[in-house]
C-alpha cells in the first residue's frame, strides 16, 4: 500500500509524509508532490525565464534533482520552499546562458529600511476596474512584471503572485529577509510607476480620439 492510499484511497495532504514515502522509495508519493507543485514551478520558471520551454526545462530539471536529491531533505523547511529555491536556481542558470554578459545574481545583500513600507503601496496599482477587463488587467500586469529586473521580479512573483511569506521567499533565494523586503518595496514602486504611465498613457490616448 501506498503513503498515497492509506486513507481510503484520499490522497495523503500532509506534505512531509509524502516526502517521507518518497524517501522511502514510493514513487507515487512523488508524483503526488510533482502533481501538486508542477504548475507553481513552472509560473515562476516562466517569470524569471520569459519562455515557456525554457520554464518547461526548468520544472523537468528542478523536478530530476529534487528527487535526486531528495535524502538531502532535511525538512526543516516546506518541501515546496526547498523546490522553488531549486526551481530559481535553475531558472537563472537559463538567464546566465542566454545572457553571458549580463550576470543575474541573487546573492547579494541590499541596504533596506526596516519595515519601512509606505502605508499607499499596499495600492500599488491604478483602479481601473471599471475601464477594463480581468483578462486585459492580467496582460497588462503580465506584461509590466516582465519588465521588472531579474531580481526585483523573482522577489514578487514568490510573495506577491505565488504567495509565499517573507521567510519562505528569504529562504527559496537564499536572502536576508531585509534584503527581501527591499527588493518586494522597490518591484512594488517600479510596478505602481509603470502601470501608473500605461494607464495614463493610454487615457490620453484615448480622450485624443
Amino acid at each position: 500500500m501506498t503513503a498515497i492510499q492509506q486513507n481510503v484511497g484520499e490522497p495523503v495532504s500532509d506534505e512531509l509524509a509524502l516526502v517521507q514515502a518518497a524517501k522511502a522509495g514510493d514513487i507515487a508519493a512523488f508524483e503526488e508532490l510533482v502533481r501538486r507543485y508542477d504548475r507553481n514551478v513552472f509560473r515562476i520558471a516562466q517569470h524569471i525565464t520569459q519562455n515557456r520551454e525554457d520554464a518547461e526545462d526548468v520544472v523537468q530539471d528542478a523536478f530530476l534533482k529534487s528527487y535526486e536529491n531528495l535524502q538531502q531533505f532535511q525538512g526543516q523547511s516546506k518541501f515546496y520552499t526547498w523546490l522553488v529555491r531549486i526551481a530559481v536556481n535553475e531558472a537563472l542558470m537559463k538567464l546566465r546562458k542566454r545572457r553571458p554578459e549580463r550576470m543575474v545574481s541573487l546573492d547579494e545583500e541590499v541596504k533596506t529600511e526596516e519595515d519601512s513600507v509606505p502605508r499607499e503601496v499596499a495600492d500599488w496599482s491604478p483602479n481601473p476596474e471599471q475601464q477594463y477587463t480581468q483578462a486585459e488587467l492580467r496582460d497588462i500586469l503580465t506584461r509590466t512584471i516582465q519588465g521588472l529586473p531579474p531580481s526585483f521580479r523573482t522577489v514578487f512573483v514568490l510573495r506577491d503572485v505565488e504567495g509565499l511569506s517573507t521567510e519562505e521567499t528569504a529562504e527559496a533565494l537564499d536572502l536576508s529577509i531585509p534584503a527581501v523586503k527591499s527588493r518586494l518595496l522597490r518591484a512594488r514602486l517600479q510596478l505602481r510607476e509603470r502601470l501608473s504611465r500605461y494607464f495614463q498613457k493610454r487615457e490620453s490616448g484615448e480622450n485624443a480620439q
